[in-house]
């Protein structure tokens, strides 16, 4: 008890009140609990519950919101089994021949981040900055943003579309601190194509509004945009998820409470005028942001009148007359300060830091890049990887000696308890059914799950009576893991270690089933089937198909199975190397927490609509 009140829980003038200090005083008694100054962490939080039922008896209305900010949860203790992670001298061929590949892949992936990180060129930068006079779009995130530590989605979206490298799709998008608060920034990069938004432009601001959506977490739109691009407009506005697709989810997060802050720091052309004036609140910089459906070379074109952009929609007159906007910002750095004031008004109480230090595992990060799959045949156990993801090695494994193929099992990862979903192999009838037992059993207990990807490149053959039986029983049983999969409400994150091949990608939580986040390694592939396997589909199966015909479609799916494929048309939330895969996992866990602690979620009402 008194080292509850030395640490700050309740103070006894605070208990006394509420009138609770002599109601938990006898009822610890009542139930033997030890008073004594010194108690394990069991008794103490047994105190705490009476404490809070206390409270809550004599006063109904007692804030919880109150009691969870003073009562400081604990963990169970994490005693489960630790993992043997070492390498065997005679996999170390496989490991070696793994590591070679990666450090091809790695290369690749900084040759592709330099890329992305120029932007739209020299040229356009020196335009932007010096006659333009604006901060580039990571300047501009770092006068936003707490610091470096968060977490960008899809960086290499728009390399190698059929239109040409838009890089970064023009856009930079993910998840960072502001003001302390998690939010989703989706911010133009007006070097790029003069900020003009192409397909996988709109494709990557929806998917980033999708994240802030299903993980509620506030959202922040810097809008430097010139509208879409015109000789790509069949692919960018008529259908369900073009651009209008913006407008309609800016309308649905405010009904469902997720907050949304616009800044505007450039031009707002078009249809990019409705990002801001459907924002809850929006800060707008003079002389350099602008807002209006045509601008003054139309206006001159529709009527002969010349007016100046600022006339025509600059940011003294959307303040002062037309009230589209709610800030004015005389400058850049003025703007990004007053977006992070308003973030410290939304209705979040947030828990204390957690600054004690969680267990790293016994086995080094670096070795990920030597167990990292070249291809199907050079896997090694799937325990040598998880050894070097979960804190302190350890795993606690469900169902070990059944459906071994699929490992299963509960752990932590920087104090976040997990149930980890792993292939070790093909995903057999035992082993779907164990993985569909282990998710339902994940759901109900709300433990978020972690899927490692890794399926094989080609489809079970069936050739007699006996494997027609097995592979219908290894069909219905994988359709039952789907199931629990995509009815599973615990959040859900994939990582793609190896092959995201076939059917058996569904059941791992592929994208088509929605997962919170999904991230491929370097490494990865991702196709129907793998290259070396395109014959087992019928049409290239033909007497008629030429070996050259053969040998194009081989190269066509070496080349469209890429992980940099995959992840420059959003196809996944990025690429990420095997070694932060621990510290990307943890970000993501903290963000999908980050929405127990908003106060004002709940039913959903209406959005919030200008005058």
């Amino acid at each position: 008890m008194y080292k509850y009140i030395r640490r700050g829980v309740w103070t006894r003038t605070e208990l006394l009140s509420r009138g609770a200090w002599n109601d938990t005083h006898s009822e610890c008694r009542r139930k033997s609990i030890c008073f004594s100054p010194i108690h394990t962490w069991r008794t103490q939080s047994s105190i705490a519950q009476l404490f809070t039922r206390t409270l809550l008896r004599r006063n109904p209305h007692t804030s919880k919101c109150f009691i969870s900010s003073h009562v400081r949860s604990r963990q169970l203790p994490n005693s489960f089994p630790v993992l043997d992670g070492a390498i065997q001298p005679i996999h170390r061929h496989v490991y070696e021949a793994n590591f070679r590949n990666s450090t091809s892949c790695h290369a690749r992936y900084s040759e592709c981040m330099e890329k992305v990180r120029k932007g739209g060129g020299d040229n356009a930068v020196l335009r932007h900055t010096q006659r333009n006079k604006k901060l580039l779009v990571w300047d501009r995130l770092r006068q936003l943003l707490d610091g470096e530590d968060f977490l960008e989605l899809s960086p290499f979206a728009g390399l190698g579309m059929p239109y040409g490298d838009v890089p970064s799709a023009g856009c930079v998008t993910g998840v960072g601190k502001i003001s302390g608060l998690w939010c989703v920034f989706i911010a133009n990069d007006a070097t790029v194509k003069g900020g003009t938004a192409y397909p996988i432009t709109v494709k990557k601001q929806l998917r980033a509004q999708d994240v802030a959506i299903q993980n509620r977490l506030p959202c922040v739109y810097l809008v430097d945009s010139g509208g879409g691009f015109l000789p790509l407009q069949a692919e960018l506005f008529p259908d369900k998820n073009h651009g209008g697709r913006t407008f309609y989810n800016e309308a649905i997060m405010s009904a469902m409470k997720i907050p949304q802050v616009a800044v505007v720091c450039g031009s707002c052309t078009a249809g990019g005028a409705y990002i801001p004036t459907m924002a809850e609140e929006t800060v707008m910089v003079e002389r350099i942001g602008t807002i209006f459906l045509g601008g003054p070379p139309l206006v001159k074109a529709a009527t002969g009148e010349e007016v100046t952009s600022e006339e025509l929609g600059g940011a003294r007159l959307h303040a002062e007359v037309s009230g589209c906007v709610d800030h004015f910002s005389a400058k850049e750095q003025e703007a990004y300060e007053c977006a992070r004031n308003i973030i410290t008004t939304l209705n979040f109480e947030l828990p204390l830091e957690d600054l004690s230090e969680e267990q790293d595992p016994l086995y080094s990060s670096s070795e990920l890049h030597g167990l990292a799959p070249r291809d199907y045949t050079h896997t090694l156990d799937i325990k040598l990887i998880v050894s070097r993801l979960t804190d302190g090695s350890r795993f606690q494994e469900f169902k070990a000696l059944y459906g071994t193929t699929l490992v299963t099992g509960f752990a932590r990862i920087e104090g976040h308890l997990v149930g980890v979903v792993a292939n070790n192999g093909e995903l057999t009838n035992e082993a779907a059914l164990k993985g569909s037992h282990f998710v339902q059993l994940c759901d109900q207990r709300g433990i978020p799950l972690i899927f490692l990807q890794n399926t094989p490149p080609y489809s079970t053959v069936t050739a007699t009576l006996s494997q027609a039986e097995i592979n219908t029983n290894r069909l219905k049983a994988q359709a039952s893991m789907m199931s629990a999969v995509a009815c599973a409400s615990t959040p859900k994150i994939t990582v793609v270690i190896g092959g995201c091949y076939g059917g058996e990608s569904y059941a791992m939580c592929g994208r088509s089933f929605d997962p919170n986040f999904l991230f491929l390694w370097p490494n990865a592939r991702v196709a129907a089937v793998g290259p070396d396997h395109s014959e087992e589909f019928s049409q290239w199966a033909e007497p008629e198909v030429t070996l050259k015909e053969k040998n194009q479609m081989k190269k066509r799916l070496e080349e469209e199975s890429s992980a940099f494929y995959s992840s420059g048309r959003v196809w996944d939330d990025g690429v990420i190397l095997p070694k932060d895969t621990r510290k990307v996992l943890d970000k993501c866990l903290r963000i999908i927490k980050q929405q127990d602690y908003q106060l004002t979620k709940g039913i959903q009402s209406s959005p919030v609509l200008r005058m």
